[in-house]
């Protein structure tokens, strides 16, 4: 494998939007660097459902004060891909892609060794920017491996006049499932709660719960999914067992972050079931000596606390604690 003649000042192993933003504090401090990306550029946010729009407003979602102009005052997907690639091109960001990065080890001369399927770096620092989005939350039920199981969802013609499954309640659930009624799917959703979630867009909510109201859009509250089999699947509702006809299962039960390659780098969890990881929130520095978090992946199994806009300024804050110590 190539080893590079010195060792980076930084090797970032993520390159979504945090990633990005480290990078380019990186550039401001004239710090040697070099991101890791397993997949293509803002590879997460490629994977997202190609008509999904951001919670957030584009202002919010923007790096560097670099401006990100949208058509909508809320962005779409392709509009948020279009607006990465240009800041990571414009600015000729170090980035590797397709390189997945497969051990990190703390040596005795306090260098780093980053292994990936490619190459080996060496470091001084490393910064975890990996996000959540790459392992689904299994519900572990009998048919979970079938074919007809997605625990992704991306475009909703694939489901035309089709009966889908959708279970969950969040926004990934909802979205899924209006779009895909809207394309000419049957779909019916499985929610374990009384409800649809809280935290759905507000602008989605309403219309969620008028199609179920009207019966557009069937569901079943209080209930779970128990089995999927080739052309049916089990719920376990209120008033009993239910087998209904089924061509397709969308399981939209979140993801998690990968702890496995957290603890391998020595990285502490919580041990409170949250899994959070243990790091020093006014440096991101974790236990492990100049290895830092950033984003979504500090915040264990609540991937809900942190987005791209509560945690652009984690790349400030590493970088100035990396400046603090050379």
């Amino acid at each position: 494998m190539q080893i590079p003649d010195k060792p980076y000042d930084i090797v970032i192993i993520g390159g979504g939007p945090i990633g990005i933003a480290c990078g380019l504090e990186a550039e401001k401090k004239n710090l040697s660097y070099v991101i890791l990306e397993k997949g293509c550029l803002v590879n997460s946010l490629y994977n997202y459902p190609t008509n999904m729009t951001f919670f957030s407003t584009s202002e919010k979602l923007e790096l560097d004060d670099i401006p990100f102009i949208s058509n909508n005052p809320k962005p779409r997907k392709a509009e948020a891909l279009e607006y990465y690639r240009r800041i990571a091109t414009s600015n000729q960001l170090n980035i590797n892609l397709f390189e997945k990065v497969t051990s990190v080890e703390k040596k005795e001369d306090k260098q780093i060794f980053v292994e990936t399927e490619k190459a080996s770096y060496f470091t001084r620092n490393v910064i975890v920017a990996t996000g959540f989005y790459d392992i689904p939350n299994y519900i572990n039920i009998p048919g979970e491996d079938l074919p007809k199981v997605f625990h992704y969802y991306g475009d909703p013609h694939y489901y035309a006049t089709r009966k889908t499954v959708v279970v969950g309640a969040s926004n990934s659930a909802v979205d899924a499932a209006l779009e895909i009624y809207r394309k000419g799917g049957d779909v019916t959703m499985i929610v374990r709660k009384p409800e649809i979630g809280r935290r759905v867009k507000y602008w989605v909510r309403p219309d969620i719960d008028n199609r179920i109201n009207e019966g557009s859009i069937k569901a079943h509250f209080n209930a779970k999914l128990t089995e999927i089999m080739e052309n049916e699947v089990a719920i376990e509702t209120p008033q009993g067992t239910e087998i209904i006809e089924n061509d397709f299962v969308l399981l939209m039960t979140g993801y998690r972050p990968n702890f496995d390659f957290l603890q391998k780098m020595g990285i502490k969890l919580s041990d409170d079931g949250k899994k959070i990881p243990n790091y020093d929130p006014h440096t991101m520095e974790t236990n492990v000596s100049n290895i830092y978090l950033a984003g979504v992946v500090c915040g264990g199994v609540d991937t809900h606390k942190w987005f791209i806009e509560n945690s652009r300024v984690h790349a400030k804050m590493i970088l100035e604690n990396i400046v603090s110590k050379s």
